[in-house]
């Protein structure tokens, strides 16, 4: 997947091309959309977004689709830029570190597959019926 070395965490771009890994291995009817979505990895998300979404933890919060999805877009609509999928490494790596149970980048495909489900105009609720992700 990367050549990060296990003994360091990884650093904002060995995140991001482990996203990238997962964008590319969404199937074919997806990825010409999903490549219209710009990537973007900050240690945590602001404090405004998480004052927003009332999150007080910051480590709760791996992922989030800043943008129109899909089912909602209109001619109409005059983008200021991108539709973009952050990323927070360290709520991910605090996931990873503490679940245990799963892969770095497994994990981050998850992260990035539900933000891109997101995009495609899937409600958390949808996500939920069929990823059990969180069980």
């Amino acid at each position: 997947m990367s050549d990060w070395d296990p003994r360091t965490a990884p650093d904002a771009a060995e995140i991001e091309a482990m996203a990238r890994t997962a964008l590319d291995g969404l199937p074919p009817e997806f990825r010409e959309a999903a490549a219209q979505v710009a990537l973007q990895v900050a240690e945590f998300a602001p404090d405004d977004v998480l004052d927003e979404l009332q999150i007080d933890d910051p480590f709760e919060l791996t992922g989030l689709y800043d943008g129109i999805p899909l089912t909602e877009k209109s001619i109409s609509d005059q983008p200021g830029g991108p539709d973009i999928i952050w990323l927070f490494r360290r709520p991910i790596m605090d996931e990873w570190a503490s679940r245990g149970d799963v892969t770095l980048g497994d994990l981050v495909v998850h992260v990035v597959t539900h933000e891109m489900a997101h995009h495609f105009g899937w409600s958390d609720d949808d996500i939920a019926s069929i990823d059990r992700w969180w069980e």
